[in-house]
């Protein structure tokens, strides 16, 4: 697996990720910290306030900025993402108000919500081919894993002999080398595109009809809600983000549990809870290790879909054990139940990337990246305070039940809408386009092609059914005038509704 950092670029990329992690890693203790220091007894929820303006930043920004930095070069944004970020930082020391921490964390997530769609769409760049960019996903599991275990022990180790406010001034170290390594790479420049991607703009306003403030907005609003609806129109996709409910579901119940399981549950001490969590992080590491053989040998769907279902069975394990009064055997229980938590997360997370690759075009890739990320980041902001509230009020048992019945909802939602069968090439016809419209290129009306939803095609192709003649189905780009050329691509068209269902137009 580490024969990908042969490649100097990703090597260089790769470094940055870690180095960014690990000053993510000393910022979350030297945060909680910071919270005891002007909350007290009220840490815990200027700290959940933290989490939430967190997640908040990544479901309302990520697409947003995207869209802006649509022109701006990728290392460009990357740097200055890292920049901010480090400022930040650097000006968490000085605060002597909560408030205070809520405008800054707002400032840090935003600069994260920019950064990581935007990194997470140039790898695939750097690495086109399959098994290498299968490694590095691994490689970026484990580096998320590593952070998680490893950023406690390095804080602990530097708080015996500096103040923790210095905790942040490494933060800013590492988003700076971060910001070094990126700057110092060359990156492939995003492929030119030949229809706009903001397809969801008509033609009108971009010939300049709606020009002014108004266009420009339309422009920016499209541009931020293609990569919704690219997710949205792709059934592979919309599983994806039923397995990022799942995962989320499963990962809350850990993330959020933990300490209330090891030290009023069981009544262990402090030292267990990063035993525990150790344990779901050596579950996720051990699979992220595995899947690039694993993932060679069969394809996605089998791997996550299967992995997903072990999710709510292993919470239904945890609260039938809960059920009971706990014994000797509950603590390695516990170990083994968040291991496989922590494995079975990490089958469906890691290989997300893949699918994504394969359902967008390169110059689409950054508006699905950060559709993905500002979806899938919405499910953790669902269920971050549902496990907080239920396992208080009714304690961990029924928060366990009811975050599995949530897990299998994702699975068997992620297994009904993704087909079994999800060939690359589908038959579809175009008949809004004129026969030499250059789309077509002597095909007719209907052809076949690696089909992704974009400007010229809006609707997935209709399955046929069990007795169909499989007839193509229309890729529709929606109503009124259709011309040759490119232009036919911006008409205005109704918003997807159901995007897997379509019908042929007179």
């Amino acid at each position: 697996m580490l024969s990908v950092l042969r490649n100097r670029t990703y090597r260089r990329l790769f470094g940055a990720q870690v180095v960014a992690l690990a000053g993510t890693g000393l910022a979350t203790v030297a945060l909680s910290l910071l919270a005891y220091d002007l909350a007290g007894a009220d840490a815990a929820a200027v700290l959940g306030t933290a989490l939430a303006i967190k997640m908040a930043a990544y479901v309302a920004i990520a697409p947003v900025v995207t869209a802006l930095a649509d022109r701006v070069r990728p290392r460009t944004l990357l740097v200055s993402a890292d920049l901010a970020r480090a400022a930040v930082a650097l000006s968490l020391p000085f605060v002597d108000r909560v408030w205070q921490v809520y405008v800054l964390i707002l400032l840090l997530q935003a600069a994260s919500a920019a950064f990581t769609p935007a990194f997470q769409a140039t790898i695939p760049r750097v690495l086109p081919d399959e098994r290498e960019y299968t490694e590095a996903l691994s490689l970026s599991r484990l580096a998320y894993d590593l952070e998680s275990l490893a950023s406690p022990v390095l804080a602990a180790a530097l708080l015996t002999v500096l103040p923790y406010a210095w905790l942040f001034t490494g933060t800013a170290a590492g988003f700076l080398a971060s910001a070094l390594l990126v700057r110092s790479t060359a990156l492939p420049a995003p492929p030119a595109r030949a229809v706009p991607a903001e397809a969801g703009v008509d033609a009108e306003a971009e010939a300049g009809g709606h020009g002014g403030r108004g266009g420009r907005a339309r422009r920016v609003y499209a541009k931020a809600a293609f990569g919704t609806r690219l997710l949205l129109a792709t059934p592979r996709l919309r599983a994806l983000l039923a397995l990022d409910l799942a995962v989320a579901a499963a990962g809350a119940v850990v993330l959020v549990g933990t300490v209330l399981l090891v030290r009023d549950t069981l009544g262990r001490g402090a030292g267990d809870v990063p035993l525990a969590l150790g344990a779901y992080g050596a579950g996720s590491m051990a699979v992220a290790l595995l899947l690039p053989r694993v993932l060679g040998r069969t394809g996605d769907r089998a791997v996550m879909v299967r992995a997903a279902f072990v999710l709510p069975a292993a919470l239904g394990l945890l609260a039938a054990g809960l059920a009971v009064p706990p014994g000797a055997w509950s603590w390695p229980a516990l170990l083994a139940l968040w291991s496989v938590l922590g494995a079975a997360g990490s089958a469906v997370l890691t290989p997300g990337g893949r699918v994504v690759r394969r359902s967008a075009a390169s110059g689409d890739l950054p508006a699905a990246f950060a559709a993905r990320f500002s979806l899938s980041h919405a499910c953790w902001l669902v269920t971050y305070p549902l496990a907080g509230v239920l396992a208080v009020r009714a304690g961990p048992a029924v928060a366990a039940a009811v975050l599995g019945a949530v897990a299998l909802l994702g699975a068997v939602g992620a297994a009904r809408l993704w087909p079994r069968t999800d060939p690359a090439e589908l038959p579809h016809a175009h008949p809004e386009l004129p026969a030499g419209h250059p789309h077509l290129a002597g095909a007719g009306g209907a052809h076949a092609h690696d089909f992704r939803i974009d400007a010229l095609h809006r609707y997935w192709p209709e399955a046929p059914g069990p007795h169909g003649s499989g007839r193509p189905a229309p890729a529709r780009t929606g109503r009124g005038r259709s011309g040759p050329g490119p232009s036919a691509s911006g008409q205005r068209g109704r918003r997807i509704s159901r995007p897997s269902r379509t019908t042929s137009r007179p």
